[in-house]
């Protein structure tokens, strides 16, 4: 039996014994422990590092039994299961705390108000004046951010229930990869940089901000816009 990641198709390898798996989640805990450093800097508010670690490691189990036995190919797949996991937790609204769901709300609302009024992405020193403190709008960014990395974490692997990745056969994933390989190809070096940042060199939202000199709030920007990018182009497809 094959399977297919990335437009290639791989020999699937006879089910593992619990040995055998438990082999390979030990080797391969550095990768957990580099995604969990990366996403703990915007998850703190909502979740502490060991459920963090203990999701990722469910993540990176999944991968293991979907994938069979890790190979050259294995790592990028596992990223994204274990960055998925742990940003499906974030995601759902069940996780914050009911202030928190409903501070993140008012602030939405007003930075779309003022985004119409303003005719740009307001920044906290046009925030301010509505009440709202340097502390809660950097966690507005975190939270908001883990949920745009998320939406992008699945359109990227196609590992979704979104119309456009929906029963396709074979050859139709090679297409699919084909439109994102050039709905990428539509971003600007800086984006391409920021997404390299991001899923290559796993780095936070700080550490991206401080190699481009440029405020995490500009970061979160670029990211909205990547996903804004990407989606487009497939649905103008």
């Amino acid at each position: 039996m094959q399977r297919e990641y990335e437009g290639q198709a791989f020999q699937v390898t006879p089910q593992m014994t619990p040995q055998e798996e438990n082999q390979h989640l030990m080797g391969w805990l550095p990768l957990v422990r580099k995604i969990v450093r990366q996403l703990s800097y915007q998850c703190s508010h909502i979740m502490d590092r060991q459920d963090m670690e203990q999701i990722a490691l469910m993540g990176l189990l999944s991968a293991i039994r979907r994938y069979g036995v890790p190979d050259e190919h294995f790592v990028g797949y596992a990223s994204q299961r274990i960055r998925g996991a742990i940003l499906d937790e974030l995601r759902s609204l069940d996780w914050r705390p009911r202030q928190l769901r409903q501070k993140f709300h008012r602030i939405k609302d007003l930075i779309r108000t003022l985004r119409q009024q303003l005719g740009h992405e307001p920044e906290w020193n046009e925030l301010a004046p509505h009440g709202i403190d340097v502390d809660e709008y950097q966690e507005y960014l975190l939270l908001e951010n883990a949920e745009t990395m998320s939406s992008l974490d699945e359109m990227l692997s196609g590992d979704q229930e979104q119309p456009i990745f929906q029963g396709r056969a074979l050859e139709e994933q090679f297409i699919t990869q084909d439109l994102l390989s050039k709905a990428l190809g539509t971003l600007t070096e800086n984006e391409g940089f920021v997404l390299s940042m991001y899923y290559q060199k796993c780095m936070n939202l700080k550490e991206i901000s401080l190699v481009l000199g440029v405020s995490e709030a500009r970061v979160c920007q670029i990211n909205k816009r990547i996903m804004e990018k990407i989606r487009a182009y497939f649905y103008q497809e």
